[in-house]
C-alpha cells in the first residue's frame, strides 16, 4: 500500500478536466461504476464504494472513521474534492476516497470484491504511469461512446503534433535517409523546412512570421491561447504552436498526424530515400490535401522571432508585476465599503442630532 502521509489533498478541490474517467464492472457483472484516475490514484465518493463492497453507506462511514481515528492512515492524505454530477444533473463538491483509503475499507467489508477491484486499480494505474494515459475500453464500446473516442483522437493529435513529440519521430522517420547526417547544417535546416511547411499549410505563416506576427505585450496572455501551466513563462512564448486559435490547432494536429502515417508506411516500404525524396513526398501529401504549398523560405528567421517574443515577454511580465495581486484587488474592495459604512454611520448621526 502506497504511503501518501506527507501530501496534504484535504483543502484541494480537483479540477476536473484533467481527471480520467474510467468504468469498473464487477465480475459478477451486477455493478459498474465511473471511476475517477487523477494525481496516480483512483478516487471513489463513500456512494460508490457503497455500491462496490455491496453495503450500506453507514457501514463505510464507520469503517472510514476508524480507519481514521486509528493512525491507520491520515485523513488529509487520502481526501480530496472534486466536482461531482449527481443524479439530479446538476454539480456538487463532493468527498472523494484514493485507493489507500478504498483498500483500507475493502478488508473490513468485503474482501474478495475489494481484492477485484484492487488488481483493476493497479493495472489502470501501471497503464497510465507507463504510458501517461489509461483508455477507457468500457466508455468506448458503449453507443453513447462516441464523443468520449473523438476527444480522445483529438486529444492524440495534439499530442503527436507537439513539437517535442513531433521532431522525434520526424527525427526517426527521416533518419533512414541514405544521405542523412544530424552533424550538418542541412540535416537541421531540413527539419525548420518541414515543421515550416506544415506550419504553412494549415495557417499560412512560417513558425518563425507566426510567433513575430502575434507576440503582443498589449494583449491577454500576449497573444498565447493555448500553454501549460496556469502562469505565461518565458519558453511558452517561443513556440509557434501556442500561437494558434482553436480552428487553426485542430488542423495543424489533423495534417501533422495523417502526414506522420503515411512517412511511417513510407518507411515501412524500406525503399532507399534521400531527405529530398522526403520533401518531394511531403509536397505530393499537402497536394493531395488541397492546402497552400510553401515556396519561399518565410520573411522572418527564427532569431528575428525569438527576439521579438523576448522583447514583448519583457513588457508584458513588468505589466503583470506593476497590476495589483488578486489580494491587493480584496484588500481596497474591503477598504472602500469600510469607509462607505463608516461615512454612513457619521451621517446618520448627524441627523439624530
Amino acid at each position: 500500500m502506497s504511503n501518501r502521509k506527507n501530501k496534504t489533498t484535504k483543502s484541494i478541490e480537483m479540477d476536473p478536466s484533467r481527471g480520467e474517467l474510467l468504468v469498473y464492472q464487477g465480475k459478477d457483472g451486477d455493478m459498474k461504476l465511473e471511476v475517477r484516475l487523477y494525481d496516480d490514484t483512483i478516487w471513489l465518493t463513500q456512494a460508490q464504494m457503497s455500491e462496490l463492497f455491496a453495503t450500506d453507506r453507514s457501514v463505510i462511514t464507520k469503517h472510514l472513521r476508524n480507519i481514521f481515528n486509528s493512525g491507520e492512515l491520515e485523513k488529509d492524505a487520502v481526501c480530496a474534492k472534486f466536482a461531482h454530477t449527481a443524479e439530479d444533473g446538476k454539480q456538487y463538491q463532493a468527498q472523494f476516497y484514493n485507493l489507500d483509503a478504498i483498500i483500507s475499507v475493502g478488508y473490513r467489508v468485503n474482501s474478495i470484491r475489494g481484492t477485484q477491484f484492487r488488481i483493476w486499480a493497479t493495472q489502470r494505474l501501471r497503464e497510465y504511469i507507463v504510458k501517461g494515459f489509461a483508455l477507457n475500453d468500457e466508455r468506448l464500446k458503449e453507443p453513447e461512446g462516441g464523443r468520449y473516442f473523438e476527444e480522445l483522437l483529438a486529444r492524440i493529435r495534439d499530442i503527436r503534433s507537439s513539437e517535442k513529440v513531433f521532431w522525434r519521430k520526424v527525427l526517426d522517420i527521416y533518419a533512414t535517409s541514405i544521405d542523412y547526417d544530424p552533424t550538418v547544417e542541412t540535416s537541421q535546416s531540413f527539419f525548420k523546412q518541414v515543421q515550416n511547411m506544415m506550419h504553412w499549410a494549415a495557417h499560412g505563416h512560417t513558425a518563425a512570421e507566426l510567433i513575430y506576427e502575434r507576440a503582443d505585450a498589449a494583449r491577454t496572455n500576449m497573444g498565447v491561447t493555448n500553454y501549460p501551466g496556469n502562469k505565461l513563462i518565458k519558453r511558452d512564448v517561443e513556440v509557434a504552436k501556442n500561437y494558434l486559435n482553436e480552428e487553426e490547432l485542430d488542423l495543424l494536429n489533423r495534417i501533422v498526424t495523417a502526414y506522420l502515417e503515411v512517412a511511417e508506411i513510407q518507411a515501412l516500404n524500406r525503399n532507399p530515400m534521400t531527405m529530398a525524396d522526403w520533401i518531394e513526398r511531403l509536397h505530393q501529401f499537402l497536394t493531395m490535401t488541397g492546402r497552400d504549398l510553401l515556396s519561399h523560405a518565410g520573411k522572418i528567421s527564427h532569431e528575428e522571432a525569438l527576439r521579438k517574443a523576448h522583447e514583448e515577454y519583457e513588457k508584458f511580465r513588468v505589466r503583470q508585476l506593476a497590476e495589483p495581486t488578486e489580494a491587493e484587488k480584496h484588500f481596497v474592495e474591503a477598504e472602500k465599503k469600510l469607509n462607505q459604512i463608516e461615512i454612513a454611520n457619521k451621517s446618520g448621526g448627524r441627523k439624530k442630532l
